[in-house]
């Protein structure tokens, strides 16, 4: 299993919006020195939305080769498509992937058995582990615990990360699945509670900025150690929220911009962080120690 401080990796571009390979490679470094303990490519907040799919499959390839088995590396390969979901899938594993974050097919609004039906052809068409991505706020469609249950009994269906934020369902997702499947949580704000009540880790935004904070938070959240994840969490509240200050990417990448590691690139409709918001998201680095 997986576990700990997951950065949900943004995609680095030049001024024009195209890829920016070497910074990419400057990232895997950095966050592999900074003890995070794996990454996702190609992620929400890695704009898999507009990139093409050969600029999908180039950025897993490259992070996958970059890494070179010194952490894990999920492959972000949902679609709202499942054919589309089954070729990225196939794709990934065949660059190497060490697992893939398939988010619930957005726009379409599927009822819980299409959803259970999409991601078991996924499952049954492309043997590598699998896990499933619930963020209801941005698909309009919430994957609910019972299915995930019914899901996690498929051999390579191996977690799920829940960003609804709603904390009473490591509870019921725990009761519904087995030791063995991962729970994570695709929310900074309660990520250290959600690890508390018994979550594997956090797949993160906030990573992206403070990895080491991040990493030894979850730590000692998964420890239980109560204590010494709130003393770092505290450091990393404005972060949490100010990532957020518009829509991500916008705030990460802006921030990780700020630290001299990727160019000032991103691609349309996202547009570049609005001035007004600059020093509130400085303050927020000020306060975690990474400026």
């Amino acid at each position: 299993m997986i576990q700990g401080s997951i950065v949900a990796l943004v995609t680095p571009m030049d001024s024009q919006g195209a890829v920016d390979f070497d910074s990419l490679g400057t990232l895997c470094e950095f966050h592999i020195e900074q003890g995070t303990d794996a990454l996702v490519a190609v992620g929400t907040t890695g704009e898999s939305a507009t990139l093409s799919e050969t600029e999908h499959c180039q950025v897993i390839k490259f992070v996958v080769d970059k890494v070179a088995g010194r952490i894990p590396v999920i492959a972000g390969t949902g679609s709202n498509s499942t054919s589309e979901a089954i070729n990225l899938t196939q794709k990934a594993k065949e660059a190497g992937a060490n697992a893939c974050l398939i988010v619930t097919p957005y726009y379409n609004k599927p009822t819980q058995e299409g959803l259970y039906l999409h991601h078991k052809a996924i499952a049954e068409a492309v043997d590598i582990p699998q896990i499933l991505y619930n963020v209801p706020g941005r698909t309009a469609c919430d994957m609910l615990p019972e299915t995930v249950g019914r899901l996690a009994k498929i051999s390579n269906i191996v977690g799920v990360k829940e960003a609804t934020g709603d904390l009473t369902r490591v509870t019921k997702l725990r009761d519904l699945t087995s030791p063995n499947f991962a729970i994570y949580t695709g929310d900074d704000a309660s990520s250290r509670e959600f690890c508390l009540l018994g979550g594997n880790g956090t797949i993160t935004v906030t990573g992206n900025v403070a990895p080491r904070l991040v990493h030894e938070m979850i730590k000692a959240a998964i420890a239980g150690d109560t204590k010494i994840a709130a003393e770092i969490d505290h450091k990393l509240d404005a972060l949490h929220s100010s990532l957020f200050i518009q829509a991500n990417p916008i705030p990460v990448k802006w921030a990780v911009a700020e630290m001299g590691l990727i160019q000032k690139g991103i691609r349309l409709p996202l547009t570049w962080l609005s001035e007004e918001c600059f020093e509130t998201v400085r303050d927020a680095m000020r306060q975690a120690g990474v400026i």
